[in-house]
């Protein structure tokens, strides 16, 4: 690996989640505009719900909900995906045991 190709990768890494909320933007902009899926065919908006306030609540609530159980398992169970060898003092002199030649 050179740099040249460090640098690209780091360059993908870097854009990519502004590409990805860009097309979550996108994507929201055009349910605005758009509506919803019709699966029955019927074109009147009579029957379609506005974006806002129905979708935009659902959406917040599912976000909210998302965060609140993220902080539960983030500040109250830590170490749950944890190794335990990740508490094993490294000692530069001797390569670990977990780490064999195939």
């Amino acid at each position: 690996m050179s740099n040249a190709t460090l640098n690209r990768f780091f360059s993908l890494h870097y854009l990519l989640p502004f590409v990805l909320a860009a097309l979550v933007v996108v994507h929201l902009l055009t349910l605005h505009t758009h509506g919803s899926n019709n699966p029955l065919g019927i074109s009147a908006n009579a029957d379609r719900l506005p974006f806002h306030p129905y979708f935009v609540f659902k959406d917040l609530v599912t976000v909210i909900f998302f965060m609140f159980a993220l902080s539960v398992f983030l500040f109250y169970f830590p170490n749950v995906l944890g190794h335990s060898d990740n508490y094993i003092p490294a000692n530069p002199l001797q390569t670990p045991a977990s780490i064999v030649p195939e």
